[in-house]
């Protein structure tokens, strides 16, 4: 998924090219203008023109799209930056469309397992159609009763990395203590709500009082707390945990990481969703206290979405029955146009996003 693209940007073309008459101008797209160091903005992106054939090329494989939500997502301020050594996900190429996940529509196919007409979702172009050239790393849309916009969050990537992350990774047991960070994003909400049908304790920690008050009065929270107004972390979380952290879901990594370390309890699990804070640091922060791994027993994992997508039929038909039961519930930061995609993904790493960040780009 990271490292090979499923999908590929259309060069712009003459009009002397004899498939005119399947042309259309001015479809826009956006692409990285140049590669980031420390925090990014909206103008490290630019929105662009091309021209676009909507149909795919004869005897080709490949299907073509129409992308109606994108989402903006942690992970891709990593691809922002050029990356010397090895690392875990490729990095974008300045000057080429922003490889992006999202909810489309086929509008041409020459793959025999999708037709004109189906509703997928996946990894895509940051544009208004995009030609993939590996469909079998699409995902069909079978509850199209609910919003397609869930396929962005709670029934696509987002959701299968909290349900991932919290079952197979962090192994809950009833009546475990669990903390989550940046716990109001689009990961978080649902680990807590994951943990809460689990039968655990749950606490979570975010960046406002707005989002605090959502985790306890829409998400199911037994607690939580803005880290922004805490001055002591470790003192903070002995309050919240006065026996302690069995399963710690780490999204955010840094002081907050450190403090966590001194208050796990015997065996307790660490599972490494990401570190947010530390994206936009040219020196990442250190973590002083790691020795506790040793001396609680601690076990630290991190993982990949991309390990568990064999298991995405399963999982849709339980979160499916979830959300139509109200057993869980989703909360999406909505804007509307493809020129608001730069302004949307740095809303992230302000916080300024309140649940899951995404984009409509075209309403069916």
């Amino acid at each position: 998924m990271w490292s090979n693209h499923p999908f590929h940007p259309q060069r712009t073309t003459g009009t002397n090219d004899t498939l005119t008459t399947q042309f259309t101008t001015a479809r826009y797209r956006v692409i990285l203008k140049q590669f980031v160091t420390g925090f990014p903005t909206e103008d490290d992106m630019e929105l662009v023109t091309a021209t676009v054939r909507l149909a795919v090329p004869p005897g080709s494989a490949s299907v073509m799209v129409k992308n109606l939500y994108v989402a903006c997502d942690p992970y891709m301020r990593n691809r922002m930056s050029e990356h010397n050594d090895a690392a875990y996900i490729e990095q974008f190429v300045p000057g080429e469309v922003l490889g992006i996940f999202g909810v489309s529509k086929v509008v041409s196919s020459g793959h025999p397992d999708f037709k004109a007409g189906d509703l997928v979702w996946g990894l895509t172009g940051c544009e208004e159609y995009s030609v993939i050239t590996h469909p079998e790393s699409l995902f069909k849309i079978n509850h199209p009763e609910l919003p397609l916009s869930y396929y962005t969050g709670v029934l696509g990537m987002p959701g299968v990395t909290a349900y991932a992350g919290f079952f197979d990774v962090s192994k809950p047991k009833k009546g475990d203590y669990v903390f989550v960070s940046a716990a109001s994003g689009a990961v978080g909400q649902l680990v807590g709500q994951l943990a809460k049908i689990a039968g655990c304790y749950v606490v979570g920690s975010a960046g406002s009082d707005e989002k605090v008050s959502l985790l306890k009065t829409k998400f199911g929270f037994d607690d939580a707390f803005n880290y922004k107004k805490e001055q002591d972390l470790n003192a903070t979380l002995k309050r919240c945990f006065p026996l302690g952290i069995d399963i710690y879901f780490e999204n955010v990594g840094g002081a907050m990481l450190d403090a966590v370390l001194l208050n796990m309890r015997m065996h307790g699990r660490i599972a490494v969703c990401g570190m947010i804070s530390q994206y936009n640091l040219e020196k990442p922060d250190g973590a002083p206290n790691l020795f506790c791994l040793v001396a609680k027993r601690i076990r630290m994992e991190g993982f990949m979405v991309l390990d568990y997508f064999s298991t995405y039929t399963k999982f849709e038909e339980e979160m499916a029955g979830y959300l139509k039961e109200g057993k869980i519930t989703f909360v999406e930061d909505v804007v509307e146009a493809i020129e608001k995609v730069p302004a949307a993904l740095i809303r992230l790493f302000s916080g300024r996003n309140v649940g899951k960040q995404l984009v409509i780009i075209a309403r069916e």
